[in-house]
């Protein structure tokens, strides 16, 4: 077994030729011989109508929400991404993932971020990107992938339209430039 990548940012490159990670940021959370898990963090989508989340009909709200399509596995499944120094979030019901980040499955938390004024580095995402054994590896070796260091201040990004091509830019590229190929870039 090879150290673990997690965590980390993965900027996709654009021979991914994958929609759902074309142009995409994702945190890597976990990574092992086993595989690997990661949440986009620059897909947003607005809800409009009523949303309920999950079977409690009392965890559901009228107002427009941001929910964030984390990757195509799981669709239902729920996540939330918070600040780990957001002092309203009980520790005990949530896992750091990385410096300053948190994820929580919490059904109290789920209820805070439906609330009309959310804490601001906070994330409902809905979906995740998984990769099995080697798969991740692979295609790093393709060139698929950047690694980055994981940068808070990048993820709750106020323009995630914006998010990809900054992320290429701190690693000193200039994303025009960048091309489809195999081998190092």
């Amino acid at each position: 077994m090879t150290s673990s990548l997690a965590p980390a940012l993965l900027v996709s490159m654009p021979q991914l030729t994958d929609p759902n990670f074309h142009r995409t940021v994702i945190l890597l959370c976990k990574h092992s011989s086993e595989g690997a898990l990661g949440l986009v963090v620059n897909r947003p989508l607005v809800t409009t109508g009523r949303v309920i989340v999950g079977p409690d009909a009392s965890t559901a709200t009228d107002r427009e929400l941001r929910v964030w399509i984390g990757g195509p596995v799981e669709p239902t499944r729920c996540w939330m991404l918070v600040g780990d120094d957001e002092e309203e979030f009980d520790p005990s019901v949530r896992v750091s993932v990385a410096d300053g980040l948190a994820l929580s499955t919490s059904p109290e938390l789920l209820r805070r971020l439906l609330d009309p004024n959310p804490p601001s580095c906070s994330r409902l995402i809905v979906g995740y990107a998984g990769w099995g054994p080697r798969q991740l590896e692979e295609e790093l070796e393709a060139s698929a992938w950047l690694l980055s260091d994981v940068d808070r201040s990048l993820i709750f990004h106020p323009r995630p339209d914006r998010m990809w091509e900054e992320a290429i830019r701190r690693l000193g590229a200039d994303p025009g430039l960048l091309h489809a190929s195999r081998g190092v870039h």
